[in-house]
């Protein structure tokens, strides 16, 4: 039952993902900046929540996240600027 419940869950968040974030393109730092990574995730589940974080061409540290597609590429569908807590 949990396991019914959680793909549920997961489903719609993808069809969210999918609705709400056709824009969103890499910028360098990011995983498919410049094309797909040459090596493929080829024992990870797919639909699954691939997270890299990161420091952008400005300094800023970066959180996006990737869903592995059927076809074992990344898709990026969303991304955070995470707050400094220095400033």
């Amino acid at each position: 039952m949990k396991r019914i419940v959680a793909a549920g869950i997961l489903a719609g968040m993808l069809a969210a993902c999918q609705a709400s974030q056709e824009g969103l393109k890499p910028i360098p730092g990011s995983i498919t900046y410049g094309g797909q990574p040459s090596q493929r995730l080829q024992k990870s589940p797919i639909g699954s929540i691939v997270p890299h974080t990161f420091t952008d061409q400005w300094g800023e540290r970066v959180r996006e996240t990737y869903i592995l597609q059927p076809d074992r590429s990344l898709k990026l569908v969303d991304r955070v600027y995470l707050d400094n807590p220095f400033d």
